[in-house]
């Protein structure tokens, strides 16, 4: 900082000094006191006031050249408010806290970044060796015998890997892909239902549909939350039963497979965690059901799931603030 910019902002001070000089020289004329004195005592005011700027200045322009130098040496920006020297005055103290208070807020978005970012790439490297499977099965299945069928069905879990990492990649900008609209939500089970039918099959699960309501939601996602859910049945629960019931604002999948032990029940939808029967089977990323409840937080849905090992597990999308009569 020049000395000439930091007397051009002591301005409004150096006004005020200079009408208490003129009032105490006329003051000082008043009273009779000889004009020499007078203008001696002038000169030492404006020789203190120009020290004082000097010195002042010094001190300033000292703080700002160790405030450059700390900041061209940081490496990340955001942490200046975590390194800066503590405050002298009043003043400073108000600026400083609101400085920290800016630097802990950019530290916790960086954080949260890096975090969604290192779990973005875990799951990408858990997802690439899960969709080897499907694809190497395929390359099997072409090498061997051509069975059509087998080769739709591996074609269909590739396809459901591709649109699962595609939800997850959606989730931070959910609000842009989102459409809602009004749908039949018999309708879409039905296309959940065809859409894994392949694989429904292979698994030897039978699937019964009943009811239906009207919405207004995200149909696409809705669906995709059903596909997650029948591929876990097709995946967990082989030679099942599952119905999908809708009525009352609630679509229900319920299946008498294998079901959850009551200890992993309230983690089943936490990032990554695979369960039991996850770990038993192999090669699960636990992504499948946090894709779903966090849809289900966008959408605005209530996910709830219930089960008793060894015997049923139930999932109940309700729609009771969404429906439309």
């Amino acid at each position: 900082m020049k000395l000439g910019n930091y007397i051009f902002s002591k301005t409004v001070t150096l006004c005020f000094l200079g009408i208490g000089a003129l009032l105490l020289s006329v003051f000082a004329s008043v009273v009779g006191t000889r004009w020499q004195l007078i203008v001696t005592a002038e000169c030492f005011l404006i020789l203190i006031v120009l020290a004082w700027l000097l010195y002042s200045w010094y001190v300033e322009q000292k703080k700002l050249c160790k405030l450059e130098q700390i900041a061209n040496e940081l490496p990340d920006k955001y942490l200046l408010g975590e390194v800066l020297p503590s405050p002298t005055n009043e003043l400073e103290k108000k600026y400083f806290e609101i400085m920290k208070t800016v630097s802990r807020s950019a530290i916790g978005i960086v954080q949260q970044s890096q975090q969604e970012k290192e779990e973005y790439y875990d799951y990408v490297e858990s997802w690439i060796h899960e969709i080897k499977t499907p694809l190497t099965a395929c390359s099997l299945i072409i090498a061997n015998d051509g069975d059509i069928h087998k080769l739709k069905r591996e074609l269909k879990r590739a396809d459901n890997l591709t649109e699962s990492i595609l939800y997850y990649a959606r989730m931070r900008t959910a609000e842009k892909d989102t459409q809602i609209q009004k749908f039949s939500v018999a309708q879409v089970m039905d296309e959940a239902v065809k859409n894994q039918m392949e694989l429904l099959i292979a698994a030897g699960i039978g699937v019964d549909v009943n009811g239906g309501f009207f919405v207004c939601s995200d149909a696409k996602a809705v669906r995709f939350v059903l596909n997650q859910l029948l591929v876990n049945c097709a995946k967990y629960c082989p030679h099942c039963h599952v119905t999908l019931t809708a009525e009352n604002g609630n679509i229900v999948v319920e299946d008498n497979g294998i079901g959850i032990p009551s200890h992993e029940l309230d983690r089943v939808t936490e990032r990554g965690f695979t369960g039991t029967n996850g770990r038993c089977l192999g090669g699960s990323t636990g992504m499948g059901l946090y894709i779903v409840r966090e849809l289900c937080k966008q959408l605005g849905i209530n996910l709830l799931i219930e089960s008793l090992q060894g015997h049923y597990t139930r999932i109940s999308l309700s729609f009771n603030s969404l429906t439309k009569t």
